[in-house]
Parts: C-alpha cells; sequence; structure tokens
C-alpha cells in the first residue's frame, strides 16, 4: 500500500499478465508481482489500484487480480517489521475494509520471510 504519486525507489517491470508497465516499490512487491505472473491461477494483474475516497487520504493497493474463475483478489505487500506499526494496521485495516465495500472478500497481505 502506497502513497498516491510516492517518490520512492521504484522499478517498472512488464509482464504479459498485466497491460500497463508496472511500478515496483519493494522485493517484496517485485518477487510477489514475479509469483502472480507464473502462477496458473492468475489471470490478469493491475498494479497500484487507487482507493477513491479512502478517508486516509490518497492510497493504492499494491495488486489486484483477476483468476481464472473471474474472481478478484487483492493484495497488499508490507514487511513483517512494519505490521506491528499503528500508522500501518490503520491503513492495511482501510484498505481491507475499502475493498470489502467494493464486494472484493479475498484480500490479504504478503509479507517477506523472517
Amino acid at each position: 500500500m502506497q502513497k498516491k504519486n510516492y517518490k520512492g525507489r521504484c522499478e517498472k517491470l512488464s509482464v504479459s499478465k498485466s497491460k500497463d508497465v508496472c511500478h515496483i516499490y519493494n522485493d517484496i512487491q517485485k518477487s510477489y508481482l514475479l509469483k502472480l505472473q507464473d502462477d496458473p491461477n492468475i489471470k490478469e494483474i493491475k498494479c497500484n489500484v487507487l482507493m477513491l475516497g479512502l478517508e486516509l487520504g490518497e492510497f493504492t493497493s499494491d495488486f489486484q487480480c483477476v483468476t481464472t474463475d473471474n474472481n478478484l483478489i487483492v493484495r497488499e505487500c508490507i514487511s513483517r517489521d512494519a505490521i506491528a506499526k499503528p500508522m500501518t494496521a490503520k491503513r492495511l485495516d482501510a484498505s481491507r475494509e475499502y475493498w470489502f465495500r467494493h464486494g472484493i472478500t479475498d484480500w490479504g497481505i504478503v509479507t517477506n520471510e523472517k
């Protein structure tokens, strides 16, 4: 989950399951994008999907994917060290609630191994 117009480190990757170039902001996102690309159950990948009308401000979700059975899933990539931080937890809760209000119940967090 990134603030809209984030100005930090950014790597641009093209993958066949995404119509746009994916802007990747950390190693967790990069690893997960490549995993999604190789997953036969994933049909389409969208990166950095803007959550309109979020009370916290303008943020994007890391990945919104369409599965082969046309279900939508959303994944937020976050460092395991940052999960316990109050602001991170608040942002993740806001993302989960946002997507649930929009009918997406398959929402999850992706972390690094440690």
